[in-house]
């Protein structure tokens, strides 16, 4: 789940000041891969992967003290909000808009993206990063620059589980 800033939304919740039931149920919640949900008169439910996921999201951030907003993919942005959910400034994501990279709409003066477009392009921006990145291996090793009997894919799950790693040890 990507990170919007907590002040660009009305219903933001803060981690409380004592971090450690969360910290627990962070590691709890990653050592597994699915949770069940107990309702007050006993009954119990397995939750939805995806559900599951956003919870694993929520408590990670907020172990780390982190503060949280949960938005619908309907929520309209403004385009400082949709550039800092990029991490690219303002006046670049402007040029994408009037590119037509990202749908928007401008009712008034001030232009407004759905979260969900947001989304979807930088889905498409991953994709194709990782396409190139493939692509150029793949001529490297024909040309013999590269040296590897590993696939592009299997580069890519190795760096992924790295990636992971270090994030866990960066937490500790």
């Amino acid at each position: 789940m990507a990170s919007l800033r907590a002040e660009a939304f009305d219903d933001v919740v803060m981690p409380p000041d004592d971090l450690g039931q969360l910290i627990n149920l962070d590691r709890m919640l990653h050592g597994t891969s699915s949770a069940t949900l107990r309702g007050a008169g006993g009954e119990e439910m397995l939750l939805p992967s995806e559900v599951y996921e956003v919870l694993l999201e929520v408590v990670t951030a907020m172990s780390k003290g982190q503060a949280i907003s949960v938005v619908p993919k309907s929520q309209r942005l403004t385009t400082r909000e949709a550039a800092d959910f990029l991490g690219i400034s303002r006046p670049t994501l402007v040029k994408l808009l009037e590119g037509g990279e990202i749908p928007f709409e401008q009712p008034s003066r001030h232009r407004r993206v759905l979260l969900s477009d947001v989304v979807a392009f930088k889905q498409r921006r991953r994709h194709a990063r990782r396409a190139t990145l493939a692509e150029m291996t793949r001529s490297a090793a024909e040309q013999g620059l590269y040296d590897s009997s590993e696939s592009p894919d299997e580069v890519a799950a190795a760096l992924k589980k790295a990636r992971s790693e270090a994030a866990r040890s960066a937490d500790k």
